[in-house]
């Protein structure tokens, strides 16, 4: 079987398929076996971290740091453009802390896809070399250069062109986690792969795009906390698509791989 480098090069040369009903219609199957637990996970989780967050606030600031007038001291018009940059890697970083998190639930996905047992465990596997410099690396690039220009765009007062440079940022790097977890690829191989992937089927890709990341907010309608069973809705759509793609890559392998004993 061709690795996952060899596949995007084939990829570079002629293109892919992907079917956005199908990727859709497997995503909420999928989702279906992981919605539940995952969604509890993710509530334990947000009470224990949230109680941290807090407790280190209030460690290092006192308890005026729960205050409204202490939280609009960080607001951006508020800093220098050093803390800016100090403010802008940090939370880079913090949110790269969390990438494993992320691939986790990816790869609850792969297990209840192939109907493997997994368990609060399962979302932590990715804390564990090679992963974790690569997922971190990645996290940290995207995180820091979204961050940068959010900052940046902020301060000249077109902060909405910001966010929308953030968003095409995401969306080009849609398959960086997948790539690296499932393909093996380091953090820049995987950024470079997902600009591939992406500009060849960008129509479809931004449908799932949207797709998910509206899915993972259906939780918000009526009753708010109910969006911690349905954000993980998100990484289904993710884990779906990759696997729609290099499956047909690997079933055209095998196709090629008969050609070539017929003929010989």
């Amino acid at each position: 079987m061709k690795s996952t480098l060899d596949q995007i090069e084939d990829i570079k040369k002629d293109g892919y398929s992907i079917d956005f009903s199908t990727v859709f219609n497997y995503a909420v199957e999928n989702y279906k076996k992981i919605a539940l637990y995952s969604g509890l996970i993710i509530l334990v989780f947000s009470v224990v971290a949230g109680a941290v967050i807090m407790g280190l606030a209030v460690a290092f600031y006192g308890v005026q740091s729960l205050s409204e007038n202490f939280i609009e001291n960080f607001k951006i018009e508020n800093l220098s453009y050093v803390q800016q940059i100090i403010t802008a890697a940090s939370i880079a970083a913090v949110t790269a802390l969390f990438a494993p998190l992320g691939a986790g639930f990816l790869k609850m996905a792969d297990c209840a896809d192939k109907d493997e047992t997994f368990n609060v465990s399962t979302i932590f596997t990715y804390y564990s070399s090679p992963y974790f410099l690569q997922l971190f690396s990645v996290a940290f690039i995207i995180g820091i250069v979204t961050n940068g220009i959010s900052y940046f765009t902020e301060s000249l007062g077109i902060g909405y062109l910001g966010t929308g440079v953030s968003l095409f940022i995401n969306f080009f790097t849609y398959f960086t986690i997948p790539l690296i977890i499932f393909g093996n690829l380091n953090a820049v191989d995987a950024i470079k792969s997902s600009l591939v992937l992406v500009s060849k089927n960008p129509v479809t890709i931004f449908l799932l795009f949207i797709v998910g990341f509206l899915g993972s907010l259906v939780g918000l309608v009526g009753c708010c906390i109910g969006v911690i069973f349905t954000v993980v809705f998100n990484s289904s759509v993710t884990y779906s698509a990759y696997f729609s793609i290099f499956n047909e890559e690997e079933q055209q392998d095998s196709i090629d791989s008969i050609g070539r004993s017929d003929l010989e």
